[in-house]
Order: structure tokens, then C-alpha cells, then sequence
């Protein structure tokens, strides 16, 4: 293989692909990115056999087309550290020569014909969605995952398509936050099932390679992965085995609550700022909306109290509820601050329910008062 490469723009695309290579594995192989070239297009490749990405690169002239395999540390390592321009790439059977106007390297080289395949997306009938929407989708659910229980499926993304409308779902079991947008499905894809979940890890590889300058991703779900695709490349994972919280069920139908509109920004402010005096130990704020008010009063041993009061427009009978600030602070710092949102309350008991106009919603349980 002998190549032409911008520094820059491979640079990008190895930090891009870079990530989902193990540092450790019985493997050694996979500890590298494969570059493979033909006449039309230069991919990268890496996988760890659960989640795998290949990741077409541009600014690349092939004088002769082939493959290699390269060492993530210290390649990686070779991109970012070098001032040159471009580099002239070659790899054979003694190693990989990278060349720049004033650096050489030499690099050791396993043979790219050892490296694992990883998936190509060749399917004809899909799932189609604004890269910009899944973006979101992942974006504000992927935080509220729980990569430690081993109960429920609870270390990924849920993903539903349903006449039309594409829902990502995530949760730790204290906490559920739902996105929803359009999409349409392409041909006849195969539907998504009880069990498509997505691991978190493989949703925030997504959410890194997508950029806003694509305009749609394809999608299709398989019995045991899923394959994503964008302009530069396609994603693959293993999705999650186990059960899935029945997630309808914690959004509550409730026509007598109280529901009160709030501005992202002002609350996210207060909030910090309450949680300052939290510990551990005691670790809620109590939150109380009336007479035009929100004050919100955090308190715990050998470490202090405060209360913090924000205006709004609520001049109801007096609400409370204690949450944990980082539940709230993890939902409000993904919107925009001059967003608009309304929080749904029943009593100190029951969970609130915090909703955007643009098919977010999010599910808090209290705490107990007497903390």
C-alpha cells in the first residue's frame, strides 16, 4: 500500500474510529485501526467484535492500493504530534514507513489480512432519520443509561419505531428520559423488537461520527445488531441482551396535577447553585413552587444549607418535592437555556415529569424528606 494523506483530515477520522479499539484484549490485533484503500476510497476500520466502525476518509491520493494495519497509540500519537501537512504513507510486509516534509517514522505491522471483518451495511430496506434529530435522540438519553445493573438491560438505548415516529428511550431505574422525532421507514426493514437496545458505548461512538453537516442516517435492526449509516461510514453493535423496564408505564396519566412552566436556563442556574451544600449522604434539595416562586433549599451535615429563590409564573397553592440536583441538572443541561419546559407535579411522593415541546420528556422519582 502506498499513500498520499492530508495529516488533518486522517487525523480526524482516526480519532474518530480510534476509541472503539481496546486497550486491552487477548486479541492483540485489535488494539489497531486498519486502514484499507482501493482505487475509489480509503476506510478505516476498528472493532472490539462487540462494536465495530468503518469510516471512509478523504484527502487521500492512492499511489498503490492495499491495506495496513495500524497501532492506535502510537500512530495516533504520530498524527497529532507532527506540524507536516501531508505524509507519505507505506506499508508492506516489513512494517509501515510514514513520511513527512521533515519527520520519518517506521512502525512494526501485522499482517491486515488477520484483522476481523467488521460490517458493512448492504441492506436494502431501512429505517431513515434526520442526522440531526438522532443526534438528539442520543444525546439526551444516553446520560440516564446505567452501565452497572445487571437486572434489566439498563446499559443502553432503547430504540422504537412506531408509525412514523422513532423513540430513544434510557434509564437507570431512578430516572427515564424519552426523545421522540419523525422518521420513515424505507422498503420493509425489519421491525425493532422488545430487545433492541443499544449500548450506551455504541450510541456515543454514534453521536461522535455524525456530524451537522449530514443530512439523514439509515438504520436496520438484525436479530442480534444493528448497522447505522451516514455519508462517511457505517456503525455496528452487538445490541444488549435482557429485559427492558415496561418504560410506558412510568410516564403517569395524571389530569388533576400540577403543571408548571419553567425556562431552562434560570432553573439550571438556581439549581448549581442549591446543590453546592449537598453531600453524599444528604444529597436532595427540596423544591418548592408557589406564590410566585421557586425556592429551593438544600441541607446537610458539616457542610451547610441554602436557599435559593427563582421568580416564576406560578401563583398556586405551595408544591414540594425533594430531588437529586444531578437528575435534574443531567436533564436541563442538554436543552438550550432560553428553552421552555414544563415540570409536572402530584405530590412529594409521586415522580415528576419534566416535558419540552419537541417530543422530549423526563421522569425524576423524589426522594424521601427526611433525608
Amino acid at each position: 500500500m502506498k499513500i498520499i494523506c492530508n495529516r488533518e483530515q486522517l487525523l480526524h477520522a482516526f480519532q474518530t474510529v480510534a476509541p472503539i479499539a481496546p486497550a486491552r484484549s487477548p486479541k492483540a490485533i485489535l488494539q489497531n485501526v486498519k486502514l484499507e484503500v482501493t482505487s475509489d476510497v480509503a476506510t478505516l476500520m476498528a472493532t472490539d467484535l462487540e462494536v465495530g466502525i468503518r469510516y471512509n476518509v478523504t484527502g487521500i491520493e492512492v499511489d498503490v492500493p492495499g491495506a495496513a494495519v495500524l497501532p492506535v497509540a502510537r500512530f495516533g500519537s504520530i498524527l497529532r504530534e507532527s506540524s507536516d501537512a501531508t505524509f507519505r504513507i507505506e506499508s508492506g510486509s516489513e512494517g509501515t514507513q510514514i513520511r513527512g516534509e521533515r519527520s520519518q517514522f517506521k512502525l512494526p505491522s501485522e499482517n491486515p489480512q488477520d484483522f476481523p471483518p467488521v460490517a458493512e451495511f448492504g441492506e436494502t430496506s431501512y429505517y431513515e432519520i434526520s442526522a440531526r434529530l438522532f443526534r438528539e435522540l442520543i444525546r439526551r438519553t444516553i446520560f440516564a443509561t446505567d452501565n452497572e445493573s445487571s437486572r434489566y438491560a439498563l446499559g443502553g438505548v432503547k430504540l422504537e419505531f412506531n408509525n412514523g415516529t422513532f423513540t430513544a428511550i434510557g434509564t437507570d431505574g431512578r430516572r427515564l428520559a424519552k426523545m421522540e422525532g419523525p422518521a420513515q421507514a424505507v422498503g420493509e426493514p425489519a421491525p425493532f423488537g422488545d430487545v433492541t437496545v443499544v449500548p450506551t458505548r455504541a450510541m456515543q461512538l454514534l453521536e461522535r461520527a455524525l456530524t451537522e453537516d449530514d443530512a439523514e442516517v439509515q438504520i436496520a435492526v438484525r436479530q442480534n445488531d444493528i448497522l447505522v449509516k451516514n455519508p462517511r461510514g457505517t456503525i455496528y453493535s452487538r445490541l444488549l441482551e435482557g429485559r427492558y423496564p415496561r418504560w410506558r408505564d412510568v410516564f403517569p396519566q395524571r389530569p388533576t396535577s400540577t403543571k408548571i412552566g419553567l425556562t431552562v436556563g434560570p432553573v439550571n442556574a438556581a439549581v448549581r447553585q442549591a446543590a453546592i451544600v449537598t453531600s453524599e449522604e444528604s444529597r436532595g434539595v427540596d423544591f418548592t413552587f408557589g406564590e410566585g416562586s421557586l425556592v429551593l433549599a438544600g441541607k446537610a451535615a458539616e457542610v451547610g444549607e441554602s436557599r435559593i429563590e427563582l421568580p416564576i409564573a406560578y401563583d398556586g397553592q405551595p408544591i414540594s418535592i425533594t430531588l437529586d440536583p444531578r437528575f435534574v441538572s443531567d436533564f436541563l443541561k442538554v436543552l438550550e437555556p432560553e428553552k421552555a419546559f414544563t415540570i409536572d407535579l402530584q405530590d412529594s411522593d409521586a415522580a415528576a415529569v419534566c416535558t419540552t415541546d419537541d417530543g422530549y420528556g423526563y421522569v425524576i422519582m423524589p426522594l424521601a424528606r427526611d433525608r
